[in-house]
């Protein structure tokens, strides 16, 4: 592994745990060279999930990609980067456990927005508004009342 910090190879395991109930190993490293500590994980390879856009296009699910999205939608909110990144988590799963190797975007972003409307309204109508694409202010109004409806309803 590759020191971050002096690009030296050669390192020392301090330890090791699994994460991700099993599905991933974490392990703390020390390089031998500049005694820089750093974080591996090492997870299944699994086969790629491709994301159908809507143009037609395919390209391979990105983890970042999706979590990129996430951290605009919650920025300046009450949400930690563990949420963020455990919601990450699901919608990979999610995808994994699917039928096929191919999944419409749309299935994504509804993947996405599901979990983003259980953990924070605000941060649900910030990913909602690009990935819907609203225009126009009563779009956004029409999201909103709908939230507002779906919260009274439960509360």
């Amino acid at each position: 592994m590759k020191c971050p910090f002096c690009d030296s190879i050669e390192d020392k395991v301090l330890e090791s745990r699994e994460i991700d109930d099993g599905e991933s190993i974490r392990r703390r490293r020390e390089c031998l060279s500049c005694r820089g500590r750093f974080t591996s994980y090492e997870r299944i390879e699994e086969r790629p999930v491709l994301v159908i856009k809507r143009d037609g296009r395919r390209e391979q699910f990105s983890r970042q990609k999706v979590l990129t999205g996430i951290l605009r939608a919650c920025e300046k909110r009450p949400v930690s980067l563990e949420t963020m990144e455990a919601i990450v988590d699901e919608v990979e799963k999610a995808l994994h456990r699917e039928a096929g190797r191919e999944v419409i975007s749309s299935k994504v972003g509804e993947l996405i927005m599901e979990k983003l409307h259980q953990i924070d309204k605000v941060a649900y109508i910030r990913f909602a508004s690009v990935y819907r694409k609203f225009e126009h202010v009563s779009e956004f109004q029409r999201e909103v009342e709908e939230l507002t409806g779906r919260y009274l309803d439960v509360h």
